[in-house]
This record gives structure tokens, C-alpha cells and sequence, in this order.
């Protein structure tokens, strides 16, 4: 059985984010189309639906790196801003965006919080990895 170890990482989101649409609890908010993913942007995202990508890149992360907070998470989708002739420096993602990508996928049964030894966050739940795996054998 494939799991996401084993297929193309981009290949993965692009299927999942179609396949979460499809999940009603899993929807943009109404500020979406608005705002930019993070201080260090300058222009929202060219794609209409970033959402869905985000959603399903976190959801990918949270799989392999799981427990993971919303700081963990911030710093990996942060990026480096472009200071004009300044040196560049690095910026967080936004955090509205992650908790609330968490949110949905905790509502739709894919994530939930727990601990592992001192470690805390988010983990895969079996409806979830299920999904993933899915997915990744449908793209291998």
C-alpha cells in the first residue's frame, strides 16, 4: 500500500486539494479571496483556489511531522521579505490562516489534538490518514 512517503509531494496536494472540495466542512471564509498568507507577501495568492492547497498542504505536513503546532507551522510556510536594499529577513506565515485551516480539517475529522511524550499539537487521525493514502495510491 502507498503511502505519501512514496509518491511526488506536489502531486499529492494538487489530487487532495481537488478531493477537498468535495468535503463540506471544508470551505474559505469569506476574507480568502483578500488576504495575503503572510507579512512577507506582497500580492494575494494568483491562484483562486489557494485555499484548498493550503488546507491540503497542512494536511500533508501534520501526517509527517505530526504532533505539530500552529508555530510550527507559521515558520514553515513563512518566507523571506524583500526589504528594498536592505538585507532580505524572514517573516512567519500567518497564523489566522493555520488555525483556521485546522480548525476545518478537526471538523472534518481528519486532525485532532494530543500529546505525545512533551510534545503537543495536532496529529493524523485514521479517517485522515486513510484519505492521504488513498490519494497517494491513486497517484502512484
Amino acid at each position: 500500500m502507498a503511502t505519501i512517503r512514496d509518491v511526488s509531494i506536489s502531486k499529492l496536494i494538487e489530487k487532495a486539494a481537488l478531493a477537498l472540495k468535495d468535503v463540506k466542512e471544508i470551505e474559505p471564509p469569506s476574507w480568502a479571496p483578500y488576504v495575503k498568507t503572510g507579512v512577507s507577501k506582497e500580492r494575494v495568492p494568483d491562484n483562486p483556489e489557494w485555499w484548498y492547497y493550503r488546507t491540503a498542504s497542512v494536511l500533508a505536513k501534520v501526517y509527517r511531522l505530526g504532533p505539530i503546532g500552529v508555530s510550527k507551522l507559521r515558520k514553515k510556510y513563512g518566507s523571506k521579505k524583500n526589504r528594498g536594499h536592505k538585507p532580505g529577513h524572514f517573516y512567519k506565515g500567518s497564523g489566522n490562516i493555520v488555525r483556521k485551516v485546522l480548525q476545518q480539517l478537526e471538523k472534518a475529522q481528519f486532525v485532532k489534538q494530543a500529546e505525545k511524550g512533551v510534545h503537543k499539537g495536532r496529529v493524523i487521525t485514521p479517517k485522515g490518514k486513510s484519505f492521504m493514502d488513498k490519494l497517494a495510491k491513486d497517484v502512484k
